[in-house]
């Protein structure tokens, strides 16, 4: 019985046990559903089995060894993966200005990092993707154990991941990718290639463009190692199963047919937006990422006259472009609002 079915489950027993609301007092009373299914590790529930179930199915469907739930953020993930890659004193070759978790996660580790650079797409003012090239004279003259890459970065650069895994398999190194930003990629095949079935570890963030709850999160294993053992060093003991259901019902959605159905009439509502503004430059990789810039006005004054004069906020933006982020949850109507102020620019 999966999490979600064990939702659907009712039960006359009295538990004596937390969580102490009982399923049925709610202080919030706007999250009283939310209440009714925060159960804990009961014989009347056993979600543990639920869980065990859903993350079996879950790499099934993404061709995995191992599938992981998460529920805070990919941070965890990226945590999770570099302990259980590494032993310490070993050394993992990050970028010098990777996410923070990436850092975090060597230090708790008790490994040393070794830095790399990553040149800077001058005509976006933004990071580029990632090569081989770049990265093999740290693995030349470093013993490194395992290699951390973000693809896609923020901006929608997307590297050419099997490339670098046969690079890392050559010195003996495990690859870790930073897949946040691309949570939707194993469902469409009009979206770049997922590094989920090519990585040792790929992490992917549902909440950031797969419609899934803050801080919902995916870690996937496709080598030897089962991180199990690393997540429960740094995981509650306590977790939320309302939220590990809603990554559950979230993948299902994902890998239905509604679901890529949503997922590419998300892309061609894109695309029709991008052929529709001819006086705006479009960039990167990733469709799902609207990296815009002007030749008329700076990332910052284009990022000021949506702001201002059209109520539109962006993700991020620089002086030479902007960023605006577009997930499952982005409609026709919130694109063709941004195809008519990019039209007056």
């Amino acid at each position: 019985m999966s999490l979600i079915q064990l939702f659907r489950k009712k039960s006359h027993n009295a538990l004596f046990t937390t969580p102490s609301h009982g399923q049925n007092f709610f202080i919030v009373n706007k999250f009283r559903q939310f209440y009714k299914f925060d159960i804990s590790e009961t014989d009347t529930h056993n979600p543990e089995e639920g869980l065990r179930l859903a993350q079996d199915k879950a790499a099934q469907i993404y061709g995995t060894k191992y599938t992981s739930f998460l529920t805070n953020g990919s941070s965890s993930g990226i945590i999770a993966a570099v302990l259980a890659a590494t032993e310490p004193e070993n050394k993992v070759l990050i970028h010098e200005d990777a996410h923070q978790s990436h850092l975090n996660a060597v230090k708790l580790a008790g490994c040393k990092p070794v830095f790399y650079k990553l040149p800077v797409n001058n005509e976006w003012g933004a990071y580029d993707k990632n090569t081989p090239e770049i990265l093999e004279p740290y693995l030349k003259t470093n013993k490194i154990k395992a290699v951390i890459i973000t693809s896609p970065t923020y901006e929608g650069f997307v590297s050419d991941v099997q490339a670098i895994k046969d690079l890392c398999k050559e010195y003996g190194a495990y690859l870790i990718t930073d897949e946040a930003h691309g949570a939707l990629y194993p469902f469409s095949d009009e979206l770049p290639q997922s590094a989920v079935k090519i990585s040792d570890f790929t992490v992917q963030s549902l909440h950031k463009t797969a419609g899934g709850l803050n801080p919902t999160a995916l870690l996937h294993s496709n080598c030897e190692i089962n991180p199990a053992k690393a997540l429960s060093m740094i995981n509650t003991t306590s977790p939320s199963y309302p939220l590990l259901a809603t990554i559950e019902a979230n993948i299902n959605f994902l890998n239905s047919s509604c679901g890529r159905k949503k997922i590419n009439e998300l892309i061609q509502n894109i695309k029709n937006l991008k052929n529709s503004c001819s006086n705006i430059e479009f960039g990167g990789d990733d469709i799902t990422k609207i990296l815009i810039k002007s030749k008329k006005l700076t990332g910052d004054e284009i990022s000021e006259k949506l702001y201002l004069d059209f109520g539109i906020e962006d993700e991020r933006n620089n002086s030479k472009s902007v960023l605006l982020l577009c997930g499952i949850g982005t409609s026709y109507k919130k694109l063709l609002r941004l195809q008519k102020a990019l039209l007056k620019m």
